[in-house]
């Protein structure tokens, strides 16, 4: 499998300084206004990939990052459902769409081993994922909401590869405090923010988790 490259600075604190089932058709429809006309979608930004692609793709890498094949404990935090489509800029469904998603963990930290955060490790949280889009585009990862880390908020990355295009992208939540203080949230423009910002759904399918709306427009 091709490997998203890493950015050249790898200390988190280098590069701080240098700049499933989910229920819920209800889920499914609540989509970001990039979509809300047909032949008028605006193409997802491309943002970096950050330093910490996993160096080693794990075992376990289905599209249910809560639990861990051959572990009896969940990982710790909020649980996140994310729920969208994959559509091209005429807002046509992008069937067979390979995403890929990584994220830190609910503490901030990342699994990688340039990732030199004090904060703890999750050995229950599978950190990484890999799924295909239905027939209808549609895509559902079960996770846990991130925690900040130094001046970056919340946020999960995105590798999307369908219709002859390839991004590379990352996810933001709506409401998030910390998103007006994060320097690569800050430089985007309040289209481009629309359009990498999760919408909060009115309904999570399990108690006490968070479930938000995001879909991803490529550009072919």
């Amino acid at each position: 499998m091709r490997r998203t490259p890493a950015l050249p600075d790898r200390s988190r604190r280098r590069l701080m300084r240098g700049a499933m089932a989910l229920g819920g058709a209800r889920l499914l429809g609540a989509s970001l206004d990039v979509l809300a006309a047909p032949g008028s979608a605006r193409a997802t930004p491309r943002m970096t990939a950050g330093p910490f692609y996993p160096r080693s793709l794990p075992a376990d890498r289905d599209a249910d990052l809560v639990q861990v094949s051959g572990r009896t404990e969940t990982a710790a935090g909020l649980i996140l459902h994310v729920a969208g489509r994959v559509v091209d800029t005429r807002g046509r469904p992008l069937a067979g769409a390979r995403i890929e998603l990584w994220q830190a963990n609910t503490h901030g930290r990342y699994t990688h081993p340039d990732d030199d955060s004090p904060a703890p490790l999750d050995p229950n949280f599978q950190g990484y994922g890999v799924l295909v889009t239905g027939t209808d585009g549609g895509y559902r990862v079960r996770t846990v909401k991130p925690g900040p880390y130094s001046s970056r908020t919340p946020h999960l990355h995105f590798a999307i590869s369908g219709g002859g295009a390839r991004l590379v992208t990352q996810m933001f939540f709506e409401g998030e405090r910390a998103n007006e203080a994060d320097f690569l949230y800050r430089g985007l423009g309040r289209e481009e923010r629309l359009a990498v910002t999760a919408r909060v759904a009115d309904r999570a399918p399990e108690p006490s988790a968070l479930s938000v709306s995001w879909d991803i427009v490529l550009a072919g």
